[in-house]
């Protein structure tokens, strides 16, 4: 990066360390920490919704309707999570190429499926073998980024039922007998009681997916698990910078990374918390009232 650094095994001390920890891979290694924190941005409202649509499915009087909402969040809970990570991507990635295989390749090309092997004409790929090493990482994002919302999302529509289903009954009718209907009852009284009942879930649900980050790298995406490994490696004399195995010294940047990041979600969610539970008729409501008397 700076002009000292030209020649790594000349320079020693304080400034190859320097040089070291501003090498271009240590830069895509700091890029990568939001990378991380991009998933999270992006997982985090998508699977909330679709856990929304699912638990409001699985409540639907509409008998296929709430067979669909249900079977998504017992396909998804019964499975363990890295097989139904491992298999989706797969999955997902093989319907996209199908898909354009059906538009592009020629009517005469055989099955792609050939035995055990799946395999498409060149014009199918996706990406295209011509698209540049940011593209494929972009797509790789982009399937696991997908994956993580249905898997999370399958978890929060468990919460979010659970939640509508602890909301007091009474409250429903008394809304029902001042003339309101299923849907002014759904908006109006259901929806915004039942989120006070869902956030312990929806909050231990945020510490997972902080904790399951990490399978990017089983993904095929380079985040912060990958340059880890990758950087703190042992490194011989063919390398800019040599170096003996330091993975202890990387796993351990990301091991205060992590804990940090949850440290500061759980005094926000507690903050939430607090904040939703005031006048609410539970257990936090009644702590708060009885702290303000």
């Amino acid at each position: 990066m700076f002009e000292a650094c030209a020649d790594p095994k000349a320079i020693e001390g304080l400034q190859w360390a320097l040089c070291y920890l501003t090498s271009g891979k240590h830069l895509d290694f700091y890029w990568s920490f939001m990378t991380v924190l991009g998933l999270l941005a992006i997982t985090a409202p998508s699977a909330l919704a679709m856990g929304f649509l699912g638990a409001t499915a699985a409540r639907s009087q509409i008998a296929p309707v709430s067979w669909a909402g249900k079977a998504y969040i017992w396909m998804v809970r019964g499975v363990p999570d890295i097989i139904f990570f491992l298999f989706f991507v797969i999955a997902l990635d093989q319907l996209i190429e199908y898909l354009k295989f059906l538009a592009v390749c020629p009517a005469t090309d055989v099955s792609p499926w050939q035995g055990l092997e799946f395999r498409v004409c060149p014009e199918a790929k996706v990406p295209s073998a011509r698209a540049s090493g940011f593209v494929h990482q972009l797509y790789g994002f982009g399937l696991a980024v997908v994956t993580f919302a249905i898997v999370f999302g399958a978890f929060t529509a468990n919460v979010i039922y659970g939640a509508m289903q602890a909301v007091p009954r009474a409250q429903l009718e008394t809304a029902e007998a001042y003339g309101m209907s299923r849907g002014q009852v759904f908006r109006r009284v259901l929806i915004p009681q039942m989120w006070v009942y869902a956030l312990p879930g929806l909050g231990n649900l945020w510490m997972i997916l902080i904790k399951a980050t990490p399978l990017l790298f089983l993904l095929g995406v380079k985040d912060i698990v990958y340059y880890a490994r990758e950087l703190g490696g042992s490194k011989t004399q063919a390398y800019e910078y040599p170096h003996g195995d330091w993975r202890l010294y990387y796993f351990l940047v990301l091991l205060v990374f992590y804990l940090a990041f949850t440290r500061v979600s759980e005094l926000g969610l507690a903050r939430l918390t607090r904040r939703l539970s005031h006048g609410q008729a539970t257990a936090a409501g009644e702590a708060l009232r009885k702290a303000a008397a």
